[in-house]
């Protein structure tokens, strides 16, 4: 019975359950920390659970619409709505699928992270409730099929991870990083509003798949596609809208700066459900494939060279965010630059498309694992200068090991997730341009090289006198950096497996725009 329901309104409970939670939870910390801790545990575990579900119909029986208040949520067009969804509608189809499970894996992860990384400090009830609705909004981002629902969500996203950001104050720098986070977040917002109004007035509708149907691609179309592109880039972190991400994640607490990591994400697949779902084969999809090339070659090297002088250790690793950034956008946009070439894109494009896929979630687990280790870094040296650290080698050799998975991920090198994914976008990209590919690999021997001397920085070296108390993290933070570095390790070891059995589908969800079509209209 229990099972029936979560079947059939997963796309609801989705949202719904860690929404409770999050206004709950106040209210929870009232009556005790234990409580409080055990409902975010219990709250993102059904939240990931729910997920899973969800991708399992997905991924059995094809896209699943969940049209709220309707006398059947199944069905896109009700009996009184004249042919056209007028209700809030999600369309989950296996792209969304496979961001909303790694999304709430990564938020369930962060929660357990942030149990006692915090427990010097006041408002973690506040803090918990943000993280649970920060999840609400990346949740809400991938599963919608409505433009205006997507500007809400986001902003939902943006409202809870600036108040994150912010939340340890830290003399007014992190309030200064929060407030700069948020006057970003409001200005991408804005562009994407527009565009959704521009849209809108030209086809009366909100729904992207009956938007999509009608699409013309005349002047406003442009304009609307351009503000699009431009305010979901700078929320991604792309080059040259990258400014605000150094100071957002070596400034947030580390849990929140892996989960902001996803949220990012999910700004990154709105850029590639506008230009795949929403305009498909009508724009000049050579001309914005190589946009968004650029925009990741950009990021590539950009994030690289910033990354390299860097002393803070986690805006080290927020510039190395924005570089890995650049391969996803480098993977899609050769698949959408040959969009319209059936041929080339059998060839190498949806490899190249499903490498950069890949690499969203493989970037979540090993970039999610190096800023947890920074994190842990922080919590028992109070300092994250590279300058002031060295010899912890000594002391925390779990959160070494963890470092040095991240590390070696991060840098391409096998057997770990990233050379996967790494391999798929090099061998691809090359058939499309061999220049591209080599800058690629070009950029992850400086990735490596500045791990190299991160690593050696933090933990080689005599034992220091001023950290001679210092001892490995609590048993949930070392336990939170082990299942993300276990997961590194077995998706760089079984990269098939996955790639045939979640990457392949969500790649095809996003090329077939027919399909996303007819899973709403196809009730008329």
């Amino acid at each position: 019975m229990i099972w029936e329901l979560l079947g059939a309104h997963a796309p609801a409970l989705l949202l719904a359950i860690p929404m409770l939670g999050a206004f709950a939870t106040p209210l929870l910390g009232r009556i005790g920390r234990t409580p409080r801790n055990l409902w975010i545990l219990v709250i993102t575990a059904l939240t990931f659970v729910t997920s899973v579900v969800l991708a399992a119909e997905v991924y059995t029986t094809g896209p699943v619409i969940y049209t709220f208040g309707a006398m059947d949520p199944a069905l896109a067009l009700a009996g009184d709505s004249g042919g056209i969804p007028v209700r809030i509608i999600f369309n989950v189809d296996a792209m969304s699928a496979f961001m909303a499970v790694f999304a709430s894996f990564v938020g369930m992860i962060a929660a357990v992270f942030s149990l006692p990384s915090g427990k010097m400090e006041s408002g973690r009830d506040g803090y918990f409730a943000l993280l649970l609705l920060l999840l609400v909004g990346i949740l809400g981002m991938v599963c919608t099929g409505d433009l205006f629902n997507f500007f809400v969500f986001l902003e939902i996203n943006s409202l809870a991870g600036a108040a994150l950001v912010a939340y340890r104050i830290d003399k007014g720098v992190a309030v200064e990083a929060g407030m700069k986070y948020a006057f970003l977040s409001t200005l991408a917002g804005l562009l994407v509003l527009f565009a959704v109004g521009l849209l809108y007035g030209q086809y009366d509708s909100l729904n992207i798949a009956v938007i999509a149907g009608r699409m013309q691609f005349g002047f406003l179309d442009k304009v609307a596609l351009a503000l699009l592109l431009t305010g979901l880039a700078m929320k991604a972190g792309a080059v040259p809208m990258h400014f605000w991400t150094p100071d957002t994640y070596s400034m947030a607490p580390s849990a929140i700066t892996a989960f902001l990591v996803v949220a990012s994400q999910a700004s990154l697949y709105g850029v590639f459900r506008v230009a795949f779902s929403l305009y498909g084969l009508t724009l000049n999809y050579v001309t914005v494939g190589w946009f968004i090339i650029i925009l990741g070659v950009l990021s590539m090297f950009v994030g690289v060279s910033m990354a390299i002088p860097q002393k803070d250790v986690k805006r080290l690793m927020a510039y190395h965010a924005v570089s890995q950034t650049g391969y996803m956008l480098l993977g899609v946009g050769v698949g959408l630059a040959v969009l319209g070439d059936p041929a080339m894109m059998e060839s190498f494009g949806l490899t190249a498309m499903e490498g950069g896929i890949f690499h969203i979630v493989n970037h979540a687990m090993y970039k999610g694992l190096l800023f947890l280790t920074a994190g842990a870094i922080f919590y028992q040296t109070g300092t994250r200068n590279l300058n002031k650290l060295g010899g912890l080698g000594h002391s925390m050799k779990w959160t070494m090991l963890f470092f040095v998975i991240g590390a070696l991920a991060i840098a391409g090198i096998p057997p770990f997730n990233g050379f996967a994914s790494k391999l798929m976008i090099y061998e691809s990209v090359f058939a499309f341009n061999p220049a591209l590919s080599i800058i690629a690999m070009v950029v992850s021997i400086l990735t490596l090289a500045s791990f190299v001397k991160v690593f050696h920085a933090i933990f080689m070296g005599p034992k220091q006198e001023r950290y001679a108390e210092v001892k490995e993290v609590p048993a949930p933070m070392l336990a939170a950096m082990a299942i993300l570095a276990l997961l590194t390790v077995l998706m760089g070891i079984f990269p098939q497996q996955i790639v045939d059995i979640v990457i392949s589908p969500a790649a095809g969800a996003l090329v077939d725009q027919g399909s996303y079509i007819a899973s709403v209209m196809g009730g008329l």
